[in-house]
């Protein structure tokens, strides 16, 4: 058996998601690795393509899942909740489906992976770290289902840390906007767009995915033992900012 500790990372291919595998690679865990895409990923040691939304309401898969996780990862020092689906819509149009697919990816995944991994983790004394956002807190229009995801995101993360106390830490991380692919596509790519966003935040600039990574990593570590129950937001200062007229 290894003494490298294991790490499992949903979405493991985005932005955040390689960041981590990286930065745990780096810090010689031993990175497992899930996506509903199929492609290379790197740092990981194994890497599985896995349908969260899918696991979480067709029985069979699940069942299939979890017995190859079951032969695959046989401990588990840490689980990180990353994988997340953004869906815009407004409460006027929003489809029930699409509604569905978020809660199951955003927060009833998150729940059934820390269920199933919660004798190993309670074994390796280690610890849950969910990605949030800051639309748990912050939020524009048209992210009433994601917003609302994250929101009860943290809710289950204090919950958690409540029930599992003795056996398992629970900690979420508040990412304000992080410069990922995702984010500049969501801005069509517009280089002046990005930097309007960059002076927006009183860091005068937007979230680098090592900055989010490291403090992964910290939270994962018994040097921060104490924490427990938490959300941390990582947003540059941008939610003490109140928007005027100027």
């Amino acid at each position: 058996m290894s003494n490298k500790k294991t790490v499992v990372i949903t979405g493991v291919l985005g932005g955040i998601g390689k960041q981590l595998a990286q930065t745990f690679q780096e810090n010689d865990y031993n990175v497992i690795g899930l996506d509903i895409r199929d492609a290379d990923a790197p740092c990981c040691a194994k890497f599985f393509k896995f349908d969260l939304h899918r696991y979480c309401h067709d029985a069979a898969y699940k069942e299939e899942m979890e017995a190859i996780f079951d032969a695959e990862i046989p401990e588990l020092f840490l689980l990180i909740n990353n994988a997340a689906v953004q869906i815009l819509s407004s409460v006027s149009d929003i489809k029930l489906a699409d509604w569905n697919q978020t809660l199951n990816v955003n927060l009833t995944g998150p729940l059934l992976l820390s269920q199933f991994f919660l004798s190993r983790l309670t074994k390796s004394m280690g610890s849950i770290i969910n990605i949030a956002s800051i639309h748990h807190q912050l939020t524009k229009r048209q992210f009433v289902a994601y917003a609302s995801s994250k929101s009860a995101l943290i809710g289950l993360t204090k919950a958690m840390s409540v029930d599992l106390r003795g056996q398992v830490r629970v900690n979420s991380i508040s990412p304000a906007a992080i410069d990922t692919q995702m984010l500049r596509d969501g801005f069509g790519n517009d280089e002046a767009k990005v930097q309007m966003l960059n002076e927006l935040h009183p860091s005068q600039r937007i979230g680098k995915p090592q900055e989010v990574s490291q403090l992964a990593l910290l939270l994962a570590e018994d040097k921060l033992g104490f924490i427990n129950g938490a959300n941390l937001n990582i947003d540059g200062g941008i939610s003490n900012v109140l928007k005027d007229l100027d």
